[in-house]
């Protein structure tokens, strides 16, 4: 296929090297002629670099090479070109008038995709004499590595045009995924789950950014934490998509954005790019500081509460037999003994409400995690009445293993749930409310999830281990105790519980029943 690239700069650049090393001729065209110099002078050094790791031969380093065709003239007349992708600045009225110079340029058999993020794949076509010639094609930063690409038909495109372009990406190695043209297509609209409710956290002051970010991949097994993920975004970047999605979808306050953003980012704490966003960059100082070190009374023992969830009585039982295999002594049943640190595990609670239904004495009774850890961290929770060296002797006590490593604890303030619940249950309703308005299918919306933002599991799929029932029952609580709008159930949870079904599972449909 014949593609002609607009727009040079680091996605287009990414692009022309994807298609060609993929067999493909490459024109690459920029309103800048320095910028298609620059362009083609960097593929070739990732290519050249590709040699050197031994991923790509020297044969096929020259083919991919050859096929790149600079332009000068963007605007050229292309009678064999076969698919335009525009990769210019996200400027509705710049598009247009890119795709209108196109148009007069190249024959009507070419169709034409944009690379655009966040602007409406529907209004870009709707400024061509032809609108049903274009649709989106969003691929993500850096093009080679980053294996997921939407197909974003708009509202007039041709049918067979989506399967022309999913064929395409598939071809050239990656993975395509059809979504609606909606505000923030598929992967921006999913990762608002995360980074919404992790700024919630922080208005909260339920924990600081470091703390949550160590347990977003210490109890949740991401990555990278929602505080570090914006700096190395771009918190200007972050909390635009955060403001267009939320006003695109009429205000949902599952979207709602934090009133922390606006000022960080006229200040210009945008993250690594500016030296300081959540976190300070250079200098010698790298991300966020230590945490403090483990003083505390290890030796006292404990007594485990139940929550009044039966959802956390594994937990706890799990969490005893831990705890007594690393010399902790456990108190079970009845009344907690005068020098016994309490435990709570909540499930979608607070500790606090269980200190009053349970008469539990506040000034040490504390909540602690039941969500299954994926590395050797532990989350303690302190209400306004624990007594600091109670805290300080509990942190103590679940830091103690029985072998190896001990655990690293982090101490957060009394929240429905806990911070990981809370994110979790956060990032599985956005990606189920994508689900049960039918924007993506259920299967595209784990692969783009965990391809584009490198989750552990896709959203649906992640709350499938957590199972129907027990997560709406978490989220029922979480919005109870709350009160607030943005944690209650979807209707995808709570039918999939009622029925039984799979959250993965798309279910019978109206379309279905015809035929």
């Amino acid at each position: 296929m014949r593609i002609r690239i607009v727009g040079a700069g680091a996605m287009g650049r990414g692009i022309a090297q994807w298609a060609a090393s993929a067999g493909h001729t490459v024109e690459l065209g920029d309103v800048r002629a320095e910028a298609v110099t620059d362009a083609v002078e960097f593929v070739v050094s990732m290519l050249d670099r590709a040699v050197a790791k031994g991923r790509m031969s020297a044969a096929n380093r020259d083919a991919s090479v050859a096929r790149l065709v600079p332009l000068a003239d963007p605007w050229a007349a292309g009678p064999d070109v076969e698919l335009v992708i525009e990769a210019v600045r996200e400027d509705l009225e710049t598009k247009a008038e890119v795709f209108g110079k196109l148009e007069r340029a190249l024959p009507s058999s070419a169709v034409f995709a944009t690379n655009t993020s966040s602007l409406s794949v529907t209004r870009i076509a709707a400024t061509l004499q032809d609108p049903s010639r274009l649709a989106g094609l969003h691929f993500f930063n850096p093009v080679p590595l980053m294996r997921i690409v939407e197909v974003v038909p708009g509202a007039a495109t041709r049918p067979e045009i989506p399967a022309l372009l999913t064929e395409l990406v598939e071809g050239c190695g990656h993975r395509a995924v059809t979504v609606a043209d909606t505000p923030g297509f598929l992967v921006n609209h999913a990762g608002r789950g995360l980074v919404t409710e992790a700024l919630a956290l922080l208005e909260e002051s339920v924990a600081g950014p470091a703390d949550i970010d160590r347990i977003a991949r210490d109890v949740l097994g991401l990555r990278m934490g929602p505080f570090e993920l914006m700096d190395l975004t771009g918190l200007d970047v972050t909390a635009a998509v955060i403001d267009s999605i939320w006003q695109g979808f009429r205000y949902e306050d599952r979207l709602r954005p934090s009133y922390l953003t606006p000022n960080r980012v006229v200040a210009g704490l945008h993250g690594r790019k500016t030296g300081q966003g959540w976190y300070a960059y250079g200098g010698g100082a790298e991300g966020p500081v230590p945490e403090p070190a483990v003083t505390g009374n290890g030796d006292r023992p404990v007594f485990l509460a139940a929550s009044g969830s039966g959802e956390t009585a594994p937990y706890v039982e799990a969490l005893a037999g831990a705890l007594e295999a690393a010399g902790v002594r456990v108190e079970r049943g009845g009344r907690p003994s005068a020098e016994a640190l309490v435990l709570v595990p909540v499930w979608g609670t607070t500790v606090s409400g269980a200190i009053r239904a349970g008469g539990l004495p506040p000034e040490r009774t504390v909540g602690v995690e039941v969500l299954p850890a994926a590395g050797r961290r532990r989350v303690l929770a302190v209400t306004a009445a624990t007594v600091p060296a109670a805290a300080r002797d509990a942190r103590a006590v679940l830091a103690r293993a029985a072998g190896g490593e001990p655990h690293a604890v982090t101490v957060v303030r009394d929240t429905a749930g806990s911070v990981a619940q809370r994110l979790l249950s956060s990032v599985v309703a956005v990606g189920a409310s994508i689900a049960e308005r039918s924007l993506a299918t259920p299967a595209d919306i784990d692969l783009a999830v965990t391809t584009g933002l490198g989750y552990p599991a896709g959203p649906l799929a992640w709350g499938e281990r957590i199972g129907a029932p027990r997560l709406l029952e978490l989220q029922r609580a979480l919005h109870a105790t709350t009160g607030d709008p943005r944690h209650r159930p979807t209707r995808w949870v709570t039918e999939r519980a009622d029925l039984g079904l799979a959250l993965t599972e798309a279910g019978t449909s109206v379309d279905d029943c015809w035929g």
